[in-house]
């Protein structure tokens, strides 16, 4: 007995079929990745951009406070700048070579943060009070 074979008709096998929807998928997600990944990378140049100026911003507040005004504190940045947040230590110096002037002179911590998130920008300065 002879089996002959018919020519083939128009389409794809099965195999074909999954072959090209496995290189697809592979393509998709690779997509995918780049695409969440570019999405982090704007997010924290964005950070980068925005914190050390929203740092220096809230410094320029901190200037105009007197000695006895000047305390910790912490807050956000108001609805414009969702998901910022602010933290300010203030710190007594001690150094005996500033004897009876140490107690003028501080240290401001300024640190900013997105969404509590590991995204964090440290800005340090020290300020005299003069009597």
């Amino acid at each position: 007995m002879v089996i002959t074979f018919g020519r083939r008709s128009g389409g794809f096998t099965l195999l074909e079929m999954m072959i090209a929807v496995s290189i697809i998928a592979i393509v998709l997600t690779a997509i995918y990745r780049l695409h969440s990944q570019t999405l982090m990378m704007n997010s924290e140049a964005r950070f980068q951009t925005m914190a050390p100026l929203l740092a220096q911003s809230k410094l320029a507040e901190l200037e105009l406070l007197a000695l006895s005004d000047l305390g910790d504190g912490s807050g956000d940045f108001g609805e414009d700048l969702a998901g910022y947040s602010w933290q300010v230590t203030v710190t007594e110096i001690e150094n005996e070579l500033l004897e009876k002037v140490q107690e003028n002179f501080k240290k401001i911590d300024v640190t900013v943060q997105f969404n509590e998130s590991n995204l964090t920008y440290n800005l340090a300065t020290y300020r005299f009070f003069p009597d």
